[in-house]
């Protein structure tokens, strides 16, 4: 089915657990320090994200986003009833004492530090300020709230922080005698994000047809297999699996280390992040991409064009090489470096879903797990895994080591490129919803072995496995996405919710079903038994 020689396995298996570290569903950046800061009167404003739009020399510039504080008057929801209003930079720069300028119905920038949020905006206030914004000292938003002690509070004045970069723009503005005014405003969310709907549809429609296509490939191996014995001398040794075509068989060793491997590379990127080693990750997504995308449509033309598919030149290097992949590499060469080349233009995320959903069936196709067993270890252990570097990490390194990596922090990029993901369109913020590699090739990986056990063993889709472990994951994947609402956006990881559901399905099925046991050892025999020859 294209090349015959193993290295296009190699990228696989290798992007597979390289892939892996950015399995989460991930929806904002907002520092989440302080959930647990108590609520007072005067201090229960629910935290919102806030647009700030700019305005220089009269003409309209930059919009921001900013996040609304726990105390202070709620904002406005509607961009038509927000007033546009001039922005004054304060003096002192942190506001902790009375200002020299007058700030009568100005909206006054100030610096984060030496003082409290509520005492900045308490002085603002007490000069005549309409609305105070606090520059953050990093790049991602932090909640403001009110110390345990400060209970009543009549701050009458929105606040709202900046990041560090949109702050620090405003300002040198400011200190060039540039006039500038922002209109402060906070739309609502849509209660359902489309995005979110699609990344559903597309998570289980990949593991769908990743599932199909193994199941189908297992069985013409088999029906090959049956048809060697059949046709073969009685005195030729036949050893099974002859007819294995490249596939490769998870261990529960290399269960366990891949795991391992994966904390490990999770480590290298959250230490080593930087713009080159994004530029790095692109490459190795490209290569991975490019493969993948050969292999699914050499698979599917060599349906019409079967000649071309089964006719191979000998290669340089390479190898056998089949007429079909001549034709169809030059093309997915051509389009992984067009999105590599302009993958930060604002469709390219369809570009890169491409790529990566031809990433995951390849992957899918290639790597079998054949026990329920090795199944439950991998799936146990990457569970583990999220767990830990999404929350515990915390302890260890004061920030989510996950979240960090995953949002590619310190690399001035929008994240790492081994993730699906949609844009919000009908979200006033924009963004997008995204989903790693991980959450869909782990689950897919049990899912597909699912499959193949049922058709192995006759077994319709009501008395199998595979429907029930797809619905599963179909909730699963779902409650990660209600989680990540519930959560304000904070990245949740998915193998929290999916893992739970799509295994413990499995397991209880078995269970109830009296196939558990046949289950933990692997897939039913695949070769008729009135196909076999007595040996003499």
């Amino acid at each position: 089915m294209g090349f015959k020689c193993g290295w296009e396995m190699v990228v696989l298996v290798s992007l597979l657990w390289v892939s892996y570290f950015a399995g989460m569903a991930f929806g904002g950046d907002i520092v989440h320090e302080d959930d647990k800061a108590p609520k007072h009167p005067g201090c229960s404003n629910n935290f919102v994200l806030v647009k700030v739009q700019t305005y220089v020399n009269n003409k309209e510039d930059n919009e921001y986003v900013g996040v609304g504080a726990r105390f202070g008057t709620p904002m406005e929801s509607k961009e038509k009833h927000a007033n546009q209003t001039r922005v004054t930079l304060a003096d002192p720069p942190d506001l902790c004492s009375t200002p020299k300028n007058k700030l009568s119905g100005d909206v006054v920038l100030v610096h984060r530090g030496n003082c409290k949020f509520t005492t900045k905006a308490m002085v603002a206030e007490s000069v005549g300020a309409s609305a105070i914004l606090i520059i953050n000292n990093r790049k991602e938003l932090y909640k403001m709230v009110c110390d345990s002690n400060e209970t009543n509070l009549h701050i009458n004045i929105p606040a709202v922080m900046l990041p560090r970069d949109a702050g620090e723009r405003l300002e040198t503005y400011l200190k060039r005698g540039t006039p500038v005014a922002v209109q402060l405003y906070s739309p609502d969310r849509p209660l359902v994000d489309t995005a979110e709907v699609f990344l559903w549809l597309m998570a289980v429609g990949t593991i769908l047809c990743a599932s199909y296509w193994s199941a189908w490939s297992a069985r013409e191996e088999s029906l090959e297999y049956q048809k060697l014995l059949k046709d073969a001398p009685d005195d030729l040794p036949i050893m099974e699996g002859t007819g294995s075509s490249g596939v490769v068989d998870i261990s529960t060793t290399s269960a366990v280390l891949f795991a391992l491997f994966a904390s490990c590379f999770l480590m290298l990127l959250y230490k080593l992040m930087s713009f080159w080693f994004i530029e790095l990750l692109v490459v190795i997504f490209s290569i991975g991409g490019v493969e993948g995308l050969r292999n699914c449509l050499v698979a599917l033309l060599s349906r019409w064009f079967k000649r071309a598919g089964e006719s191979f030149i000998k290669l340089p290097i390479v190898g056998a090489v089949s007429y079909l992949t001549l034709v169809v590499l030059p093309f997915c060469i051509v389009f992984a470096v067009i999105w590599a080349v302009y993958r930060r233009i604002s469709l390219a995320w369809i570009g890169q879903d491409i790529l990566g959903i031809a990433l995951i069936v390849s992957v899918l196709q290639i790597i079998h797990v054949r026990t329920l067993k090795v199944g439950t270890i991998l799936l146990g252990c990457t569970f583990l895994y999220d767990i830990f570097w999404v929350f515990i990490s915390k302890v260890f390194f004061h920030e989510s080591v996950m979240i960090v990596v995953a949002r590619g922090d310190k690399s001035g990029e929008d994240g790492v490129p081994m993730l699906l993901k949609i844009p919000r369109m009908f979200d006033p913020w924009g963004g997008y919803s995204i989903i790693g590699f991980g959450d869909i090739l782990l689950p897919g990986l049990l899912i597909a072995f699912s499959l193949r056990y049922d058709w192995a063993a006759n077994k319709n889709l009501r008395s199998g496995y595979f429907l029930w472990s797809m619905v599963a994951y179909g909730f699963g994947l779902l409650t990660t996405y209600v989680a990540l609402n519930l959560m304000d956006g904070h990245g949740q990881p998915a193998l929290l919710y999916i893992v739970p559901f799509t295994l413990g399905t499995i397991w209880a099925l078995g269970r109830k079903r009296g196939e558990l046991r046949n289950l933990w050892r692997g897939e039913p025999v695949r070769v008729c038994p009135h196909c076999i020859r007595s040996k003499t």
